[in-house]
């Protein structure tokens, strides 16, 4: 009878067939890095461990071939946590939860603290250590000389339960939470909302409409083939902006610089934001789908930025959101711990599980409508949603007026045409065009009946009346003559319908008017304040904060006489996957004839315009899957006579070409050194 461990290489299916689900889960773990991807992967080593156990045990017997699926699978577990920087696993554990080295794919990050790489790579190597005790220890019980058949089990136990407590403990460790690995700005945010004066009675009420995944061309004042009226009222009885731009191509991050008005990096809100699941032990708040690129902790908008429903709270606006929140689902995150009174919707998008709806007061909700209602006969039935929010911000809005002397500030953002598109029962199939314009012709009429609503409560002049969108179409929808969609950073990607009407505006602008000059979302921050007359201090006009960068500038120039306000010194950064991809500018014709080799040019481009666009892709990739990698050139587009970005005009213009690429250069160096934005001289002043 053999004695001791037999190291068993032959090359048996069962062992064969674990590496290659091993293999195969460990590349996808480097391909997508996704936190659920990790969860599966360190699931499947317990597997591997429980595998070699039983081998053990019961055949004397370690096959060497699950013994390597384990050591693939910690290897690639050791570098999803370490080199990608991401915070979770014994690395965070042991470094108080902050991420050690940050990824090359944030080609707009701050420098990272390395030190912090020891500490996580150091507290990684543990999953493997077993592993290496495990190797040594069944060399030397697996001698046939050693006969102590008590001491071969106790060491043979101890080994391989040690291994499997490593790998279940490392799955509890994973989801260690801790406060977000940031410089936080709390002196900052408080020190500016408390300066904020309360604003006089008379003051313009704010209804901010957002939609979602609402292309360019989907509005008939766009040129949609279908009718949208009461959208189109807004712009026709107000102004309609011709080249407004969202801050991003995606949800999250757009909506991160409606409220902040700043770019998306600034915050950690550079990708979408997924369900946590805050209520499942010891998985609490954990980003189960998430990927790295929110990073650092940030499972939604931080609580120490300073957004525009915080500064109209503190001016004494009542404020209400109402739709889709999408920047976090607990904690500080919550809407009703930005700015907001009251919320009622859903924290995330239509297409996320879990997904509910719930009415928020003072950082606490309740579900009002559970998942389970929102499917008949196991299939998704969402067709609810606009008359459920419509119901709930008429209400509020009644109530408000009706009950308060102090003006509102409500941010309805409809899910709406976001995918899988449902209409109402009264609306399904009326369009003849399908469900998306089904969908949108639903909410036009709710938009409508809101109107209604402000008319009767003769508030209707009195307020301040925005429309747009997060991003462009994804599947369905019209982007017009522009080129991509959403996620891209091309035209279609980010230009978005922009309206907004005021009535009783003071002679700023005449109803019906239209503006050619570039706006982006995050602009609305300084525009409502300055429209709104929001002072702080005091008394002192066009608050802003001080103790960070505010990326968007007042729209006002714009509103009034159609003056370019995004030039060289305010460019707008056109982003993708946490990178860098266009940077655009207006110059004036004089600006560009000014240059020597351009004074004599004819162009009607610059004979014919008082201004023109520039916008610049580094190392523009092709839209055509086909193509992806063919065209890796640097590409200068003139938006007001190429909206579709057809042709490379960087040979035509030279030196701006290299003027804006020198431009790209300087922001990302900006990033690098001070993601955040944060003025230092504001917070040394202060000690």
């Amino acid at each position: 009878m053999k004695k001791g461990i037999i190291f068993d290489k032959s090359p048996k299916v069962f062992p064969i067939i674990v590496m290659a689900i091993g293999i195969i889960l460990a590349l996808a773990l480097q391909i997508m890095r996704l936190n659920i991807v990790a969860i599966v992967n360190v699931a499947f080593m317990c597997i591997t461990v429980a595998l070699m156990m039983l081998g053990i045990f019961i055949f004397k017997k370690l096959y060497v071939w699950n013994f390597i699926t384990y050591g693939i699978n910690a290897l690639s577990i050791v570098l999803y946590y370490t080199i990608w920087g991401t915070d979770a696993g014994f690395g965070a554990w042991l470094s108080g939860g902050k991420a050690g080295w940050k990824s090359v794919e944030h080609a707009l990050v701050s420098g990272a603290d390395n030190a912090n790489l020891l500490i996580r790579l150091g507290g990684n190597l543990l999953l493997i250590l077993p592993c290496a005790i495990f190797f040594f220890a069944l060399l030397f019980v697996g001698k046939k000389h050693f006969e102590n058949k008590k001491a071969h089990v106790v060491i043979t136990s101890v080994i391989s339960l040690l291994l499997a407590g490593t790998s279940a403990f490392y799955v509890i460790t994973m989801n260690y939470r801790s406060e977000p690995n940031v410089e936080r700005l709390w002196d900052g945010h408080d020190g500016y909302l408390n300066g904020v004066d309360e604003v006089s009675k008379g003051r313009p009420n704010v209804l901010f409409i957002m939609m979602d995944d609402l292309g360019w061309g989907d509005i008939s004042l766009n040129g949609a083939i279908y009718d949208t009226p009461n959208i189109d009222r807004i712009g026709e009885e107000g102004v309609n902006f011709d080249n407004f731009y969202s801050s991003y191509s995606v949800c999250s991050p757009a909506r991160f610089s409606l409220m902040t008005g700043r770019y998306p990096f600034r915050g950690y809100a550079d990708n979408v934001i997924y369900p946590t699941f805050n209520t499942l032990s010891p998985f609490a708040s954990t980003r189960i789908f998430n990927s790295i690129e929110m990073g650092n902790n940030c499972d939604g908008m931080l609580g120490d930025e300073i957004t525009i429903a915080e500064v109209f709270q503190n001016a004494g606006y009542n404020t209400g959101a109402f739709g889709k929140w999408h920047l976090g689902d607990y904690g500080e995150y919550l809407p009703t711990n930005q700015g907001f009174d009251y919320f009622y919707g859903s924290h995330h998008v239509n297409d996320m599980t879990p997904f509910y709806h719930v009415a928020e007061e003072n950082g606490e909700y309740e579900i009002v409508h559970g998942i389970d209602e929102m499917f008949v006969d196991g299939k998704k039935d969402q067709s609810k949603l606009s008359e459920w929010i419509h119901e709930e911000i008429n209400d509020w809005i009644t109530d408000t007026v009706t009950n308060s002397d102090e003006p509102f500030f409500a941010y309805y953002a409809t899910p709406w045409p976001h995918g899988p598109v449902f209409a109402g029962d009264d609306f399904d199939g009326t369009s003849g065009m399908g469900t998306y314009v089904d969908c949108v012709t639903e909410f036009d009429y709710y938009l409508g009946e809101l109107f209604n609503t402000l008319e009767e409560l003769d508030v209707m002049d009195d307020t301040i009346i925005v429309f747009t969108s997060d991003n462009g179409p994804a599947l369905e929808g019209s982007t017009g003559e522009l080129r991509g969609g959403k996620y891209l950073a091309y035209e279609a990607g980010q230009k978005v319908p922009f309206m907004i009407k005021w009535t009783n505006n003071g002679g700023l602008w005449d109803a019906g008017s239209t503006r050619k000059q570039s706006s982006v979302l995050a602009d609305m921050f300084p525009t409502l304040i300055e429209l709104c007359g929001i002072t702080g201090n005091g008394g002192t006009a066009n608050y802003l904060p001080a103790d960070r960068t505010i990326d968007g500038v007042s729209m006002l120039p714009v509103l009034k006489n159609d003056t370019a306000i995004h030039n060289e010194d305010h460019p707008i950064l056109h982003m993708k996957r946490e990178k860098l991809k266009a940077l655009q500018y207006t110059m004036t014709t004089d600006e560009v004839l000014s240059r020597e080799e351009y004074k004599d040019y004819t162009y009607p481009i610059l004979t014919e315009n008082d201004y023109v666009t520039f916008k610049y892709f580094r190392k523009m990739q092709n839209d055509n899957p086909a193509f992806f990698d063919k065209t890796r050139k640097n590409w200068l587009f003139v938006l007001n006579d190429d909206i579709s970005e057809s042709y490379n005009r960087t040979s035509t213009y030279p030196t701006i070409a290299e003027e804006l690429n020198e431009k790209m250069d300087e922001v990302m160096k900006d990033f690098k050194e001070n993601r955040r934005g944060i003025n230092y001289d504001y917070y040394n002043d202060a000690k």
